[in-house]
């Protein structure tokens, strides 16, 4: 069971790291950090033609990770504040491991772009 488990996720995993290479005019290979990104802009709705300082950015990756974790019991959901900048509590605490945390991310990923019908 767990080896097709695995199986699955890489499939997935590939699947995402290609629709990304072939729908974004990125230079370079994307990492898991800009693809995190790609998500913030997203559910911030505002990354078309602006520009973001850094104190932004990462708030850009914070939202991010909040949104895709929510659904694992992690964040959850306060609102969006009069910018339209969406608002998370923590939950749960985030495994510590750094291969568990990013097996958890990249499963996130793999929920959130399912949830979309890009995968």
């Amino acid at each position: 069971m767990e080896k097709k488990f695995m199986q699955q996720f890489h499939t997935n995993w590939d699947k995402i790291i290609s629709y990304i290479q072939n729908n974004f005019s990125l230079k370079g290979k994307i990492d898991i950090i800009g693809i995190i990104y790609l998500i913030g802009i997203q559910e911030l709705g505002k990354g078309k033609n602006q520009s973001f300082n850094k104190e932004d950015k990462i708030h850009i990756l914070h939202i991010a990770i909040c949104r895709i974790l929510e659904p694992f019991g992690y964040y959850l959901f306060l609102g969006k504040d009069k910018e339209g900048w969406p608002h998370y509590i923590l939950k749960n605490k985030i495994p510590f491991n750094y291969k568990d945390q990013l097996f958890l991310i990249k499963k996130a990923i793999i929920r959130y772009m399912n949830e979309k019908n890009i995968i």
